[in-house]
């Protein structure tokens, strides 16, 4: 039963805050895949169109993440690179929130 985590991270606005935390991320991406539990880290932004039914948060990032478990993801939070990035992108993000999900059917 894998669990997807969805993180809403949101940036200071305006400047380059949310392009230095995805160019963060982009250094970290190959390593968190190759991490034990991890099936999926990418982070992902507001496609931009004129939908009228569309909601836009220039300033969020949402990474999309799976992994096999909660002890699993505990583990790559703890991990040198994590501690590393979220310290290199601390001026950047204001708020992080995440959701721990699974399958409701």
């Amino acid at each position: 039963s894998m669990l997807t985590i969805i993180a809403e991270i949101r940036t200071k606005s305006a400047g380059q805050h949310r392009q230095n935390v995805l160019d963060a991320f982009q250094k970290i991406i190959p390593t968190v895949l190759a991490e034990d539990g991890c099936h999926g880290y990418e982070p992902l932004i507001d496609h931009k169109s004129n939908a009228s039914f569309q909601t836009q948060e220039p300033d969020t990032i949402v990474m999309l993440e799976k992994w096999a478990s909660v002890a699993h993801l505990e583990a790559h939070l703890a991990t040198p690179h994590m501690q590393a990035h979220h310290a290199a992108v601390k001026d950047d993000v204001i708020d992080v929130k995440i959701k721990i999900l699974e399958s409701g059917v």
